[in-house]
């Protein structure tokens, strides 16, 4: 799959040859039996069994793989978005998919359904037989996979119907694969102006893997935040006036600070608490949200109350770094607490690591249905899903 899904561009080759090769690999496992369709219409139920980074819990999480009607954003939409995208990965995907025809790796969005249905289907379906499919990845994250025929009667159509309906009704919410599903979007306005009389075409569909948001806990990690280029006189800025917009709780050494922020999987997060870690020393932050009120960008509740927005918003006020710097590189990520404190210390052009707490699912939700977008970096939602598990073909 990483053949297909992130081709290499060999030496000598043009700009583009590396999408062509994904294509003529991918024609050659359709030709010699490596790939067959499936011959029944189905959904594909999806269960990962993974530990929390930084603590011992472990859980599982089950959702199910299907096609998502494709349809442009918009205030009355069906499928709403949570961040913007960017112009390299967009043109990126949409070279692959023009080039191969195909859905390699899902979107994934989110739905709500109360009712508890879907999890006991879900439930259901993964206790009734073996998995068709098993693996366990790189991370140690067990992917479980049943297909589930949604053609003819009995259980297993009822089965089918029942977590398609229970999707559809209401608008989800992408989680993860904005850039592949504005790519969809734009691949399949390109089709309709050559095969505009064909009905129902494959093309106005992609990948999907539909998470239910309101049962079992999702995991979303935080993207912690490395600023540079402050100097000594912006460190000892940034520390002397943290308490202009936050309650400060000086720590003893970094080490607390990771082991506080390494488990935060765990967390509902969204509570404006914060770590900071500098070449002169660190602290507990707890964001003083009437102070923040002023500053806070236009935009509904939702977005106002997140805890990436009041960053935004200190790293300008005490630290200078407005969009454009952000823009400019002046601010680095990185996923783990301990490696965020250990650039600092490293002195490697990292000032200071801003530690964050991960965004709530329903505070994700809201913001997309508030009709706004969240920073980049906003969410980081684990286990990802596997590509590779499934093919979703829009030419045949």
């Amino acid at each position: 799959m990483v053949r297909l899904d992130l081709p290499v561009e060999g030496t000598g080759d043009e700009p583009d040859d590396r999408y062509r090769l994904a294509a003529r690999t991918l024609a050659g496992w359709r030709s010699d039996g490596t790939l067959r369709k499936d011959p029944h219409p189905s959904v594909y139920v999806y269960e990962q069994t993974y530990r929390v980074p930084g603590t011992d819990t472990v859980r599982t999480q089950r959702g199910f793989f299907a096609r998502l009607q494709l349809e442009a954003f918009g205030p009355d939409a069906g499928v709403l978005p949570h961040e913007r995208t960017l112009s390299g990965p967009r043109e990126d995907r949409y070279k692959l998919l023009r080039a191969t025809g195909v859905n390699t790796s899902p979107v994934i969005v989110l739905f709500d359904d109360p009712g508890g249905g879907t999890g006991e289907r879900l439930t259901s379906a993964a206790s009734a037989a073996p998995a068709d499919m098993e693996v366990i990845d790189d991370a140690g994250v067990r992917h479980r996979l049943w297909a589930v025929p949604a053609d003819g009667e009995g259980a297993s159509a009822e089965l089918a119907t029942g977590l398609v309906a229970a999707a559809e009704a209401a608008p989800v919410t992408i989680a993860d694969g904005h850039h592949r599903y504005e790519t969809a979007l734009r691949y399949r306005d390109e089709r309709r102006m050559t095969r505009s009389c064909e009905e129902d075409p494959a093309f106005d569909y992609l990948l999907t893997l539909f998470l239910e948001a309101s049962g079992e806990p999702l995991t979303v990690l935080p993207t912690h935040r490395l600023v540079r280029a402050l100097g000594d006189d912006g460190v000892a800025d940034l520390l002397e006036r943290a308490g202009e917009l936050f309650d400060v709780t000086p720590v003893e050494s970094s080490a607390e600070l990771v082991a506080a922020f390494d488990a935060v999987g765990l967390e509902r997060g969204g509570e404006g608490r914060f770590g900071l870690w500098t070449r002169a020393g660190g602290a507990f932050l707890t964001a003083r949200r009437d102070v923040f009120a002023p500053s806070l960008p236009a935009g509904g509740e939702a977005l106002r109350s997140l805890d990436v927005t009041l960053l935004g918003v200190a790293l300008e006020q005490l630290a200078g770094l407005d969009a454009a710097a952000v823009a400019g590189g002046a601010i680095g990520y990185t996923k783990s607490a301990a490696d965020a404190v250990a650039a600092v210390d490293r002195d490697d052009g990292v000032d200071a690591a801003w530690l964050l707490q991960g965004t709530p699912v329903a505070a994700i939700e809201d913001v997309a249905r508030d009709g706004d977008v969240m920073p980049q970096k906003s969410t980081y939602f684990y286990p990802k899903a596997l590509t590779g598990l499934l093919i979703n073909p829009l030419e045949w």
